[in-house]
């Protein structure tokens, strides 16, 4: 049987949490699967990527060590991927749904003719039965994602053509180590002979880089608003909340395609994922695309006028009122008990 493949991203010698989710996840597929986990790592200055990847499970590790390779540019890491691809027929490969997985993914499913699941939200191994051809496949990989604008959640499978792709946002896979003393094999890619000197001739000249100044998966208390909120003015009383509990403010998509806050907070399937100990949501419906994105929160409690909201469903505790007079009682008793 073929192997479970990962794609690392790599800045600045380091492996991409998103990276390191997929081979969490990959690990576990693997063995179900009964064949090797294998993870690609293409850059420059390498040799520590090892010690990054080995304890989460990966058998063996392809190094494209190369100075040409970093910064990423499309056209040598797609030449390295599906001349590897080609040789060593995966029967499935991962990429983070990241700005590079997004643009890596495509190109090397297209010259593959496999094709590709974006943003999925769960992968599973299980048999598909075509009543059309009467046949079963087994062990497929299950690419599970909401569709139709998250009306339903879609269970798509590849039957014939390989790998198997699928892309994943950060946070949406749990990061675990495997055995922190695992190892495996290390084995080099000679990238002179994947690449054409033609897969060159775009450059990075200049790169300008700012990390995002909120980290809500790190976050233990999350104060969510969505457009129930009702403006950005609003969101404030939800900041101070946040501020009172030590978290952080986030929002739905609604509410942050009203304007009423930035997109850096924006949960769900189009946003972060995120697991706090404690989730309050304020004026959220909960929506699949939303609640995608929180589910596996350790408590939520609703705030909502609508006692029938979708998100009630999710809650611990459901607080039915207005958010106007409810946060600031909340403030108030917090402070006045936290003393």
């Amino acid at each position: 049987m073929n192997s479970v493949f990962v794609y690392c991203e790599i800045e600045e010698g380091m492996v991409a949490d998103v990276s390191l989710e997929l081979l969490t996840k990959g690990r576990t597929l693997a063995n179900e699967l009964g064949v090797k986990l294998e993870a690609v790592a293409l850059g420059s200055d390498l040799k520590d990527v090892d010690k990054q990847v080995f304890p989460f499970g990966v058998d063996v590790l392809w190094i494209g060590d190369d100075k040409r390779l970093y910064p990423y540019t499309t056209l040598p890491h797609t030449s390295i991927l599906v001349n590897l691809f080609k040789e060593e027929k995966p029967q499935i490969a991962f990429m983070g749904a990241s700005s590079i997985g997004r643009d890596l993914g495509p190109r090397v499913s297209s010259a593959l003719h496999s094709g590709l699941t974006a943003d999925c939200t769960s992968l599973e191994i299980g048999d598909y039965e075509d009543k059309k051809n009467n046949k079963i496949y087994n062990n497929l990989l299950y690419q599970i994602r909401p569709a139709f604008g998250g009306n339903i959640v879609a269970t798509i499978v590849n039957p014939d053509c390989r790998p198997q792709m699928a892309t994943v946002r950060e946070g949406v896979m749990k990061k675990e180590v495997f055995d922190p003393h695992h190892t495996g094999e290390i084995k080099k890619i000679d990238v002179n002979k994947y690449v054409n000197t033609t897969d060159f001739v775009v450059k990075v000249i200049e790169r300008h880089m700012e990390k995002s100044k909120v980290n809500l998966k790190a976050a233990p208390i999350i104060v969510a608003g969505g457009y129930g909120v009702g403006s950005k003015e609003n969101f404030a009383l939800l900041q101070e909340l946040a501020n009172v509990l030590g978290g952080e403010v986030g929002a739905s998509r609604a509410a942050v395609d009203a304007g009423f806050c930035e997109h850096e907070r924006q949960i769900g399937q189009t946003g972060t994922t995120v697991r706090p100990k404690l989730y309050i949501a304020c004026g959220i419906s909960g929506q699949i695309q939303h609640t995608a994105g929180m589910e596996e929160s350790a408590m939520v409690i609703a705030i909502n006028t609508d006692s029938n909201a979708p998100i009630n469903k999710f809650a611990d505790y459901v607080i039915t009122g207005d958010l106007n007079v409810i946060i600031p009682k909340m403030i108030k008793y917090y402070k006045k008990n936290s003393k």
